[in-house]
């Protein structure tokens, strides 16, 4: 990350929402048809307690890299191997399950969620195979909460962000270029958006909509290695304000993360070329692309 990037102990933006399904050729293949540049599917490993050695997961991933922030779609690769809790979230629902947001210091961060009573063993410092098993390694660090009703809640920070935001991998059909907010819903708010406020140790604001919002600074480099200085967004709605703000979605079950908020670097120019006959015009000019058409999480691109 970038020298200028300062966030302290507390979250910066809004790193990555990842979307889960049972088999991820078909999720890729949506995605794809959305204007989206996928990368090579990363086969996953990890501990399944801190005192246990690496072992191969049964999941796997694609990710559309963005130039600030990015959306992962994860599936079960191979049955017969541990599933890192993926099959209790498709068991829920297929969408968006993972929330991840990016900070810039660890160990300030583990103190402060430690001093908030939070019971998180320490800081996972993980690494994965860019592509080749045997090639150049991603790096990073995760703080993630005890499990959530709102699915996979964590603070990561990205150790070596030039081998995973790859320009090869950035450029979409759609002219996508930032990952500007989340959605979530729930019946009440309150107790979803204080957990998202102890997660990032950043206070919550009154959503216009109703409900409650999160404002994550920004910082360069905070979400990819060419990410600006920009403010993301955490949006926890009642299904009502979910509704009036996307009308005609059908709410996943709750507490869920509900839709993805896209920043177009045209004016939706691009979008509106590729997603014709999928998404519908929105006020404003943003376009919608409904759950059923992207994996069960909403897509809102907005000029």
């Amino acid at each position: 990350m970038s020298d200028g990037m300062a966030g302290g102990g507390h979250a910066v933006a809004l790193d990555h929402v990842g979307i889960a399904g049972p088999s991820l050729a078909p999720l890729a293949a949506a995605y794809e048809r959305l204007g989206f540049t996928l990368s090579p599917v990363a086969r996953q490993s990890g501990r399944r307690r801190p005192d246990l050695p690496v072992e191969p997961f049964g999941s796997g991933n694609r990710c559309a890299f963005l130039r600030h922030g990015y959306i992962e779609l994860i599936a079960i690769l191979d049955p017969a191997l541990h599933d890192n809790g993926l099959g209790g979230f498709l068991a829920r629902f297929h969408g968006a399950h993972i929330l991840a947001l990016a900070i810039d210091d660890p160990e300030a961060n583990l103190a402060r969620l430690r001093r908030a009573g939070i019971d998180i063993p320490g800081i996972a410092w993980l690494e994965r195979p860019v592509e080749a098993p045997d090639g150049p390694r991603a790096r990073f660090a995760r703080l993630p909460l005890p499990d959530a009703p709102e699915g996979r809640l964590q603070l990561i920070r990205h150790l070596t962000p030039e081998l995973v935001w790859q320009p090869r991998w950035m450029d979409h059909a759609n002219g996508a270029v930032a990952l500007e907010a989340a959605i979530l819903v729930a019946d009440p708010p309150a107790e979803t958006a204080a957990r998202l406020s102890r997660l990032a140790g950043l206070p919550l604001e009154p959503d216009p909509a109703g409900g409650y919002a999160l404002v994550l600074p920004g910082a360069a480099g905070a979400a990819g290695p060419e990410s600006p200085a920009m403010p993301t967004r955490l949006r926890i709605l009642p299904p009502a304000a979910l509704a009036a703000e996307l009308p005609g979605m059908a709410p996943p079950p709750m507490p869920a993360i509900a839709a993805l908020v896209l920043r177009t670097g045209d004016g939706n120019a691009a979008a509106r070329r590729v997603l014709a006959g999928t998404a519908r015009e929105m006020p404003g000019g943003a376009l919608l692309v409904p759950p059923e058409a992207a994996g069960g999480a909403a897509l809102l691109f907005v000029p």
